[in-house]
């Protein structure tokens, strides 16, 4: 299985968007860190993405600022 962590807020969109199309994967454990709710996961946000807007995607290591589905279809090896 494959995991994700994604800092979000609940109001963000493309948050949501991210949360819909990552659950059709079976294979990926998705978690969603709230950074509205904890200022201690809040700044580790910050501090791997350099930047404060969401969502924020760590997967093993490698981040991916926005819902840019194509780098993180890479990164996961799904397809579409």
């Amino acid at each position: 299985m494959k995991k994700v962590i994604m800092y979000s807020t609940p109001v963000c969109s493309y948050c949501n968007q991210a949360k819909e199309y990552l659950k059709d994967y079976d294979d990926v454990e998705l978690e969603v860190i709230d950074v509205a709710a904890d200022a201690e996961k809040r700044q580790e946000a910050i501090d791997k993405s350099d930047q404060m807007g969401v969502p924020v995607f760590d997967i093993d290591g490698e981040i991916v600022v926005g819902f840019n589905k194509k780098e993180i279809n890479r990164l996961l090896s799904l397809e579409e």
